[in-house]
């Protein structure tokens, strides 16, 4: 891991940014991170304000207009920045989320382009062996998204399509997403203390 432990999180133009909020404020909860890298595209901080209903702001102020709370260890990034701190890899981290992750960024992930800092700061984690999630978010998959994704994945990331769990039976919208988050941190080898794990038979509801 590396010292001082950093996670960056990019969110792009698919439908699904209520899981980018909900992985940032688990990142910031998390002890063992202490700097988060949060970069949105254009088209991505487009989806938030209108699944999200974000207030309009400076960029810099990104991490605590999602969260609705202060975000001390997150650093927000122009996506045009191409010479930000994650478009190198002498810049430790630990790995990438791109979540949600559009089609368009899978493809051209999965092709070697850096035309934007989340392109670069993928093929980064790529080049260095780290580790790369790509939360994609479509259906139905045509034969060019699937090529791509057979692409990125032989290229080295994770293909972790936003299809959450319902055998826990979380009790609301966020719930499914906090569990669904904890996955992404647990595969990024960050284990979640509270995420749900099978013990073989569907957990019943408690005495009311």
């Amino acid at each position: 891991m590396a010292s001082p432990l950093s996670v960056t999180l990019a969110v792009t133009g698919a439908s699904g940014v209520a899981l980018a909020r909900s992985l940032l404020a688990l990142l910031e909860g998390d002890d063992r991170v202490a700097h988060i890298d949060l970069v949105a595209s254009p088209h991505g901080l487009r989806v938030a304000r209108e699944e999200l209903d974000l207030p309009d702001g400076p960029l810099d102020q990104l991490a605590p207009r999602l969260l609705g709370a202060p975000a001390p260890k997150t650093q927000v990034h122009d996506d045009r920045n191409i010479g930000a701190n994650i478009a190198s890899g002498s810049y430790p981290s630990l790995g990438m989320i791109v979540a949600p992750c559009s089609m368009g960024t899978c493809a051209a992930i999965a092709h070697g382009l850096a035309d934007s800092l989340i392109e670069r700061a993928a093929d980064v984690c790529l080049k260095e062996r780290r580790r790369l999630l790509l939360v994609v978010r479509e259906a139905p998959f045509h034969r060019i998204h699937l090529r791509n994704l057979l692409a990125a994945d032989e290229a080295g990331a994770t293909v972790f399509p936003l299809t959450p769990a319902f055998y826990d039976r979380a009790s609301s919208p966020d719930a499914i997403l906090r569990q669904f988050a904890s996955r992404l941190l647990e595969h990024l080898g960050l284990p979640q203390p509270n995420v749900f794990q099978w013990q073989g038979q569907i957990p019943r509801p408690g005495p009311a």
